[in-house]
């Protein structure tokens, strides 16, 4: 490993390590969508729930986590039952209604899902038998890729999830063939594969190796700024850079970064420059390029570079 790769896995496990340290794992799990999904038992219900959470996570997550609940509230103490009633669960569902989504979209993909279920046991064994139906790809990721636009339209098809004159049903679900990063199909991967650790679940049989890194704004910002990726724009190539990148940190976990970076990055509100005071305290600071280059400055230091900084 290069001096500049230990040195970023450092500050990134130092980053994990005071975010499992400083806060209560329940009180993190809490603010995060995922926090949802530990509310159930049964795997069938993780499922839907994380499947559901993550088709809805973007935006304001005290928002998210707000109508995420009034959503299942709606849908009863096991959505896996719920569904398997479409004309009740539309019902139930009915005046829910979240950005671009209505009730019925989420009775839709609870509805399609649940039939995946029904026809392969799981989400998960239909995800691992397309993984393996996709191997060959000239990159590592094609496999990932191909299984997820496969998990992705048989739930659409299913549920009959599709809309001429809406954006709500389309956008639930994304393609994962176009050049979008995915982000929020990624973070239902990496929840549903990532060993049992408190926040991600390990239910499904394939290995985290394979995972990519579920890209949102914040992580794009940190990315640029740690040299994971040189690509201006989030996309699917920024996302296979920044894994590509922390695979040579941890090769068997690329994506265990994630959950702290992303709560770091929303904390710090990254501005992508020096800016002394809100640079300060921010974990990846000794490894961003906005820094890096410079003499490591102590409290003084940034205490006299603040009274330059214009309010």
């Amino acid at each position: 490993m290069k001096a500049d790769d230990e040195e970023l896995r450092a500050a990134l496990d130092a980053v994990r390590a005071k975010s499992a340290r400083d806060t209560d794992l329940e009180a993190r799990r809490a603010s995060d969508p995922v926090g949802v999904v530990h509310r159930y038992e049964d795997p069938l219900d993780r499922e839907l729930v994380g499947l559901v959470a993550a088709a809805i996570a973007f935006g304001n997550v005290k928002t998210i986590l707000l109508k995420l609940g009034d959503l299942l509230d709606r849908v009863g103490p096991s959505p896996s039952r719920a569904a398997d009633d479409p004309a009740a669960l539309k019902a139930r569902l009915r005046g829910w209604k979240h950005r671009v989504f209505v009730g019925d979209d989420l009775a839709r993909l609870l509805i399609g899902a649940r039939s995946v279920q029904r026809a392969h046991g799981t989400l998960g064994q239909y995800f691992a038998a397309q993984l393996d139906a996709h191997r060959g790809g000239a990159r590592s990721s094609d496999a990932i890729r191909g299984a997820l636009a496969a998990l992705r339209d048989a739930i659409r098809a299913a549920g009959n999830l599709r809309s001429r004159t809406r954006r709500g049903p389309s956008h639930l679900l994304p393609d994962p063939l176009g050049s979008s990063g995915v982000k929020r199909l990624l973070l239902y991967l990496r929840w549903m594969v990532r060993p049992a650790d408190g926040i991600d679940l390990g239910l499904w049989p394939v290995d985290p190796a394979r995972l990519l890194m579920p890209v949102d704004t914040h992580i794009h910002k940190l990315s640029r700024n740690l040299g994971l990726t040189g690509e201006e724009r989030l996309s699917w190539r920024a996302t296979e850079e920044i894994t590509a990148a922390l695979s040579r940190l941890d090769g068997r976990d690329p994506t265990k970064y994630d959950f702290s970076l992303c709560h770091m990055g929303m904390l710090q509100r990254c501005p992508s420059r020096r800016d002394p005071v809100r640079c300060d305290g921010c974990g990846v600071m000794p490894v961003c390029r906005h820094w890096k280059r410079t003499k490591k400055k102590t409290s003084s230091h940034l205490a006299e570079e603040t009274k330059n900084v214009a309010p």
